[in-house]
């Protein structure tokens, strides 16, 4: 653990900040997405209260935590790590995204009431400035805040459920990770996605399914070509999975 170039005072000092497991999880959040630990890593419980200097009560609710927003996976018997995703697992998840996201926009253009759509706008605008490698960590909280709170917007409870599950096996935090090694990607990256998550909302707010769903079809694919350029997922292999589904071409926002 030493290895990780931690300074134990440091962070002692910002666990007191804010209550203790939200606090060990957001450090061990910004330690994940910034690649400081990886795949298959375990994250051991007495040793992060042992370098913390907290009781392992906290870093036990922290790791939950972890568990439950897909940045660590519970090995029976063996403990917590950070996941190991094949390239079939991640190619299942953008597929199953598409799927569940693009049919939730469309009925969240329906069905979203103007708290919501205020809401969403707000989650937006508080990632506009969010615009460096420290605020990555609060930057993907927000993203995944923003894209869940469209499929609640559709009113369909099992809807949410097969969305959070399958957004949990997203490698979002994988694109993250390689931006922390590339930075000089990050704000093209993030540009994009501001834009592109304001067309969104702007398409629900006016009611209109049709837009939404090409302006959410279009993000996801640019995901999906995020997962070729940043993972090194073969292209045929995308291409296919997104034939299969009706994917390719995908329509324009402006259309």
């Amino acid at each position: 653990m030493t290895g990780h170039g931690l300074d134990p005072a440091i962070e002692l000092e910002r666990l007191q900040k804010k209550s203790l497991k939200d606090e060990v999880f957001e450090y061990l959040h910004r330690r994940i997405v910034a690649g400081k630990y990886s795949p298959g890593e375990w994250l051991r419980q007495e040793e992060l209260s042992t370098l913390l200097g907290v009781s392992q009560t906290p870093v036990r609710e922290a790791l939950d935590r972890l568990v439950s927003v897909g940045l660590a996976e519970r090995v029976p018997y063996r403990g917590v790590r950070v996941p190991e995703l094949n390239q079939d697992e991640i190619l299942d998840a953008y597929v199953l995204r598409t799927i569940l996201e693009s049919a939730a926009v469309r009925i969240a253009a329906e069905n979203i009431s103007d708290d919501q759509i205020k809401a969403l706008f707000e989650i937006v605008a508080q990632t506009r400035p969010l615009v460096s490698l420290d605020d990555m960590s609060r930057h993907r909280q927000l993203n995944k805040a923003f894209h869940i709170s469209i499929v609640q917007a559709s009113g369909n409870s099992l809807l949410s459920k097969l969305y959070e599950m399958t957004s949990n096996l997203f490698p979002d935090w994988m694109l993250y990770e390689y931006m922390f090694r590339h930075p000089e990607l990050l704000q093209v990256s993030l540009d994009r996605e501001y834009q592109e998550h304001r067309a969104i909302v702007a398409a629900i707010a006016a009611h209109d399914a049709q837009q939404a769903v090409a302006a959410t079809l279009l993000h996801i694919k640019h995901l999906g070509q995020e997962l070729v350029d940043y993972l090194g997922i073969p292209t045929g292999r995308l291409q296919e999975k997104e034939r299969q589904i009706g994917l390719n071409p995908v329509p324009s926002a402006e259309e």
